[in-house]
């Protein structure tokens, strides 16, 4: 049986009240599977796609994640999608906190999230700038790639990509991974991808509104509230294999993260980030 085929019934309703006039999103596609919904959307996003396009894979086998890592999901165990955004209301110079606005968008999804029988809510945090991590040991359960694309003639667009361990069995994750089922979160994928699109649209709503000003639209404390990264001692993987270790002081308005090393606060637009955690 082809992948999404025993619950196409929630697809066909997630579509129903995620999509316009009902829902903010103007479509909602769901496929078997492809290379990358991301490259999907790009070649979209150029023939004209719309505003708040989401492109749904039940597999994925040539996804990418940052630093054009592979990303392969598995049928019916991951749920991977990106989302095409025009926000023409945002500068251009402001788009970079789009990624950030999107991780933000799947921690608060996730923290409703209870395990059966359980009173104790998931433990979710952000990794910056955009891994969610689950979980008291904070394992990776998602990852985010945002791509600036060719927007044919209505000018530039973002394509959003997201992965999520949803119901990857623990001894199949990688090491340092985590899925909602492992967390002991047994949640259907339609019904994560439609927590997820309804915060990620109200929250887009609000950068818009603030012509991207995510302080001004709440994102920003929102964002520093949430990420795990702040207050650590980190180690830096820069563009041009320069490496930064110092400790995380902050997020800036920009969503750029602070660090402090030799006594300078340094700033720090693109890089891995590893935790350096006490022996």
């Amino acid at each position: 049986m082809p992948p999404g085929v025993r619950d196409a019934a929630a697809w066909k309703a997630l579509q129903s009240t995620a999509v316009a006039p009902t829902g903010p999103w103007a479509r909602l596609d769901v496929v078997d599977a492809t290379g990358s919904t991301n490259a999907d959307l790009a070649v979209a996003a150029a023939d004209g796609a719309p505003d708040r396009t989401v492109l749904v894979a039940h597999r994925q086998d040539a996804g990418r994640g940052r630093r054009e890592r592979v990303w392969e999901a598995a049928p019916a165990e991951g749920l991977t999608f990106s989302v095409l955004l025009r926000p023409t209301e945002v500068p251009v110079e402001r788009w970079g906190w789009a990624p950030l606005l999107a991780g933000l968008a799947l921690v608060v999804a996730m923290e409703d999230y209870r395990a059966p029988a359980s009173v104790a809510t998931l433990e979710a945090a952000l990794k910056w700038p955009n891994d969610l991590l689950l979980g008291p040991d904070r394992r990776k359960g998602a990852g985010i790639l945002a791509e600036v694309v060719p927007g044919g003639p209505a000018g530039q667009a973002l394509v959003i990509g997201i992965g999520i361990n949803v119901a990857t069995p623990e001894a199949e994750l990688p090491e340092g991974g985590t899925s909602l089922l492992a967390q002991s979160v047994r949640r259907p994928r339609p019904d994560v991808l439609g927590d997820v699109l309804a915060v990620l649209a109200s929250f887009d709503a609000d950068w818009r509104a603030a012509r991207g000003d995510a302080a001004r639209a709440g994102l920003l404390a929102g964002y520093r509230s949430r990420c795990a990264t702040l207050g650590q001692d980190v180690r830096v993987a820069l563009p041009g294999g320069r490496e930064l270790v110092g400790s995380a002081e902050d997020v800036d308005d920009d969503g750029r993260l602070l660090v402090r090393a030799d006594g300078e606060l340094h700033t720090v637009s693109a890089g891995d980030v590893v935790h350096v955690r006490p022996v």
